[in-house]
């Protein structure tokens, strides 16, 4: 764990990686999803109403679109848990939660890298051979952008987008019944990080994210990844918290891979399937250990 640890602390959010693990921002571009302003850009002076792009057909379409999804969402409930009978929900032992096999499965995840505070990486997303996967690839950079403030860089990532339903509300993935995160991918022997995003509470919580190594061991084979969840460590603002607790299993809102190494070159990491897994054998519930925090003192009894 030296090495993952190392490379953690080296990511100093506030100058420069904050950007990468913020919650998706409403009205971003497909491979953009973070709101981080370059030291120095001007701010955006046009009015709001300059912003605003009405068209009477798309209102027509989107209705539509949105009064089906709230059928379909009416469906399933009166199905059962998730839209299937409740029997079959209960005894899951694995589900694929996405593949990839078309552009539409594309679309459902965005890409970023340091280009957004200036820096030089570059990473793309494509289907892989015969369409039965997703190649992400590209080049890390670590030059830093000389604006005067950030000190780190090189960084890229893949982020799936949270799960909307019916007039754009965003509906939590419910992992409940699982706890284990199963994944097939192919990588090139760099390590990754595996972030997961729950869905807050309360405001001050927004920036909280749930991280954990995955390390390819690279070559032309086929590797099977099983991550227990209890593994995950909690963070904020890249900063590992002191009070650990359980992830969220029923809040789930996004997962991510970020390559941060520190190593310049390209990379590549190809993707089957990520799915989930219920191993009994496994009843761990948090990897790490509870602190209590400014515990009261013990009543000596007078001594």
């Amino acid at each position: 764990m030296a090495l993952p640890l190392k490379v953690l602390n080296r990511c100093h959010w506030q100058n420069g990686l904050y950007p990468l693990f913020r919650p998706p921002v409403g009205g971003c571009s497909p491979s953009q999803y973070s709101s981080y302003k370059r030291p120095g850009t001007p701010p955006d002076k046009t009015p709001p109403w300059a912003k605003i792009n009405f068209s009477f057909q798309k209102g027509i379409e989107g209705i539509k679109t949105h009064f089906g999804r709230l059928a379909k969402e009416v469906g399933d409930h009166l199905r059962g848990p998730e839209g299937r009978p409740l029997e079959e929900y209960l005894l899951e032992q694995t589900r694929v939660t996405w593949q990839f096999r078309s552009e539409e499965d594309l679309n459902k995840w965005v890409i970023s890298s340091d280009t957004e505070i200036g820096g030089k990486s570059e990473v793309y997303l494509k289907l892989g051979k015969n369409n039965q996967s997703a190649l992400l690839y590209g080049t890390l950079n670590t030059q830093v952008p000389r604006d005067g403030e950030t000190r780190y860089s090189g960084y890229c990532s893949m982020r799936s987008k949270p799960r909307l339903i019916s007039f754009d509300r965003k509906e939590p993935y419910d992992w409940s019944n699982f706890n284990c995160l199963h994944l097939r991918v192919r990588g090139d022997g760099r390590p990754w990080m595996v972030n997961i995003y729950t869905g807050p509470y309360f405001s001050h919580q927004q920036d909280d994210l749930y991280n954990y190594f995955m390390f390819t061991r690279g070559g032309p084979y086929w590797e099977e990844i099983e991550i227990p969840f209890s593994k995950f460590f909690l963070s904020s603002r890249g900063r590992i918290q002191d009070q650990q607790h359980e992830l969220w299993l029923d809040k789930i809102s996004t997962l991510g891979f970020t390559i941060g190494d520190q190593v310049d070159g390209p990379f590549q990491l190809e993707i089957d399937y990520i799915g989930l897994a219920k191993d009994r054998a496994h009843t761990e519930a948090c990897a790490y250990e509870q602190y209590e925090i400014n515990p009261k003192k013990k009543s000596t009894g007078g001594l």
